[in-house]
């Protein structure tokens, strides 16, 4: 359907792609090299030397002032009828495309491929080879075969547009780049059960018919072209062909998922390293390839793949510059739909990102990416090496960032109207484990996990530890063991903390929310404050209590619906025995948890009875410390102010009293007075 080897297109025969020109002076049997210089195979001497990079080309004016305006312009502005010589360094195509220019000049049969038109039609305009000169001159001619023979097949396409990767800025303002890139993006996006040649692709297991018999007959119904049969010859283009063709491609509408798929089989072409699977595929296919050309007769593996694909023979080597400037074109050609690509491509695109100074505003879109997805991150692809000035060993701060974005982007989905318009979706979604709080359980998983692994990191601050640890809300984490893990190993780490700093470390952590294996390793954990083993050791006691009284409630509602259990006897034969070992095993724990617990308490109180004698001591000392020569002083001094108060209250008395008898004395003799 678009294979070029029998095109006959408008009923125009280009002849097998073989150009002739009728009109030449000069007759020639064609062109012989020599050394590193071309002479024209004629009995008429040259008159005229062209220089084309380190190529001489002994030529003659006439063939190449009929039909070249530039040449005739360079003679006319020199005015110089006698020049035998000129300088053609900047031509485009290089040595080759002039070749082929000047044997088209001499009427010489051109075999026009798509590996030589791109030069050709470039050389062509840069020689001013145009119809004012001669009719059918060199410039229509390459552009009629580009029109309806290159562009209407995908292999010439891929070659052509490959071509041009040498041909800036030529091959852009003649809109090579862009009729290629648009023609491949419109083949993509066919149906590709019309597709008759063979696409690029795996090797089959099972022997293929020949090129002939594929040609030949209807499309396969039995053999099924898959979707992404277009990914292995695009992946060869320069990355700014290849920007242009998936930008040609969206606007064709195909799915996001393709062109995300697409993407990364780029990248894992171009970026060593970058996705593993993707490298290890690569590999496969060019030994397939190779083997494929080797033996093409006994295996098939699709004409695109040997005539494009098969050529490198070398992986391609990409500079750190080269790498930089993919990582950011693939960063901008990235659909913004969620799960377009893995959220652990993502991340190693992040990590290479980071590490070769990519421009800031990429990293940050890169960073919003991961976020919309980051409940689909793995341990490994998190742990990011920190490339910056940074104390860490790894990159916490981004970290952070990410979840930041991915709290973010939640709250965005829980508020949008889509969200809301549907109100027992949000309950489906818990129960099939794909609703927001089912993201941020796995994400707070992974979090947990992350701390656990960054925590041995002796430069990791206790502050950047706490950040991360309390950024998500409580409701997404229903058991602490994974932070009590990540604590328990921080504490390992860093021996040094102060008991404030433990209990501030800790206090991110709710002792109610850990297992039972965990409290029991809490106990005994003399990492741990003394208070935060207390408090884990009475929410475990709390929980025990209730699930006592829950089963013994379940006990009493059973007895009511059966009645032929009668006793506790009764009831262990009639329970299996795994149940009565797990029971038993949990009263054999419980047991040792209040044993634990009256052992904390009775430590409690003899610390505290030792407490009040210290104090008793201490107070009883400092009251002898306190006597000295002036308070004994003060107290004679007290004294013998007592002893003057007690003789002026002495001699006050006997005052009184004198008086009181004199009193009497003279009271009588009044009274005798009175009587006489």
């Amino acid at each position: 359907m678009w294979d070029s080897e029998t095109e006959s297109v408008g009923g125009r025969d280009y002849g097998n792609g073989v150009l002739s020109s009728s009109k030449h002076s000069v007759k020639t049997d064609g062109f012989e090299l020599k050394g590193s210089s071309w002479y024209v195979a004629t009995d008429i001497p040259s008159d005229l030397l062209v220089q084309v990079g380190d190529v001489n080309f002994h030529l003659h004016k006439y063939p190449l002032l009929s039909r070249s305006g530039k040449i005739n312009r360079v003679m006319y502005e020199l005015r110089d009828p006698d020049m035998s010589k000129m300088a053609l360094d900047d031509l485009p195509g290089g040595p080759e495309a002039f070749e082929l220019a000047a044997k088209f000049c001499y009427g010489i049969a051109v075999d026009l491929t798509a590996a030589n038109i791109s030069g050709l039609r470039c050389a062509a305009e840069y020689l001013e080879m145009t119809e004012d000169l001669e009719e059918g001159n060199l410039i229509f001619k390459t552009e009629a075969f580009l029109s309806y023979v290159v562009l209407s097949s995908w292999r010439d396409s891929i070659v052509v547009l490959k071509s041009c990767e040498k041909l800036s800025p030529w091959a852009e303002n003649l809109q090579i780049v862009r009729r290629c890139s648009e023609s491949i993006a419109w083949k993509a996006c066919a149906n590709p059960k019309g597709i008759r040649w063979a696409y690029t692709g795996k090797p089959q297991k099972v022997s293929s018919p020949s090129w002939n018999d594929m040609k030949d007959s209807s499309p396969s119904k039995n053999q099924q072209v898959p979707p992404d049969w277009w990914f292995e010859d695009v992946s060869i283009l320069r990355i700014d062909h290849f920007v242009r063709v998936i930008t040609a491609i969206k606007v064709k509408g195909m799915r996001f998922e393709l062109i995300g798929a697409a993407i990364m089989h780029y990248a894992s072409k171009w970026l060593p390293g970058l996705i593993n699977d993707g490298v290890a595929a690569a590999d496969e296919g060019s030994n397939s390839s190779n083997s494929n050309t080797s033996n093409s007769g006994s295996s098939w593996k699709g004409g695109l793949h040997l005539i494009v694909a098969g050529n490198k023979d070398e992986p391609p080597t990409v500079q750190a510059k080269d790498q930089r400037m993919i990582i950011e074109s693939l960063i901008s050609i990235i659909p913004p739909q969620k799960d377009s690509v893995s959220c652990s491509f993502l991340l190693r695109l992040l990590r290479v990102a980071n590490m070769l100074k990519v421009a800031p505003a990429l990293v940050t879109e890169l960073e919003k990416r991961v976020g919309m997805q980051f409940e689909q991150a793995t341990l490994v692809d998190l742990l990011i090496p920190s490339y910056n000035k940074s104390e860490t060993m790894y990159d916490v701060d981004l970290v952070q960032r990410l979840l930041e974005h991915f709290l973010v982007q939640e709250q965005t989905d829980i508020s949008s109207p889509s969200q809301q318009s549907f109100p027992g979706k949000h309950y489906d979604d818990i129960q099939r484990g794909t609703g927001p709080n089912a993201a941020k359980m796995r994400v707070a998983r992974l979090v947990d996990s992350y701390l656990t692994e960054v925590s041995r990191d002796r430069s990791l601050s206790l502050t950047k530890f706490q950040v991360l640890a309390e950024a998500l809300p409580d409701s997404a984490r229903i058991c602490d063991d994974g932070l009590y893990r990540a604590i328990d190993s921080y504490l390992k780490a860093h021996p040094t903390l102060s008991e404030h700093e433990r209990k501030r470390l800790c206090r991110v952590m709710d002792c109610q929310k850990l297992s039972i294996d965990a409290c029991m390793h809490a106990a005994q954990n003399e990492r741990l404050p003394l208070r935060v083993v207390v408090q884990v050791l009475f929410s475990e006691q709390v929980k025990i209590s209730n699930a006592l009284a829950t089963s013994s409630l379940k006990e009493a509602g059973e007895s009511q619906y059966q009645p032929m259990v009668l006793n506790r006897k009764t009831l262990l034969e009639g329970t299996p025995q795994s149940f009565q070992e797990g029971w038993a095993a949990a009263k054999k724990d419980i047991n040792t948890v209040k044993f634990e617990l009256e052992s904390v308490k009775a430590k409690y109180l003899e610390l505290q009875n030792d407490m009040d004698n210290l104090q008793r001591q201490f107070d009883k000392m400092s009251k002898q410390k306190q006597t000295s020569a002036w308070s004994s002083g003060w107290k004679k001094l007290s004294k013998l102010t007592k002893t003057t108060n007690l003789e002026n209250q002495h001699n006050i008395g006997t005052e009184h009293q004198a008086a009181a008898d004199q009193q009497t004395r003279k009271t009588p003799r009044r009274w005798r007075n009175s009587i006489s």
